[in-house]
């Protein structure tokens, strides 16, 4: 029973003001993706703050780029 919602239903989520915390930070449990689009679909991804695997992997995100910037520069 672990079947992707339709596009109705995403579009529902993203529609849901209560799925956006101070209109800019994206949190629905129920939504599994790791990187919804932004408000503004146009203006890239955002974080699904309430999946920790989307925080988990921001973090690797980040320690990877500052890992390799203190490569580039040393």
């Amino acid at each position: 029973m672990n079947q992707k919602p339709d596009k109705e239903t995403l579009q529902r989520w993203h529609n849901d003001p209560n799925n956006w915390k101070w209109g800019m930070i994206y949190f629905n449990k129920e939504d599994k993706r790791l990187f919804p689009p932004k408000r503004v679909p146009m203006m890239g991804w955002t974080i699904n703050f309430a999946n920790k695997w989307s925080i988990i992997a921001m973090i690797a995100l980040v320690a990877a780029i500052v890992v390799l910037m203190k490569c580039v520069v040393a």
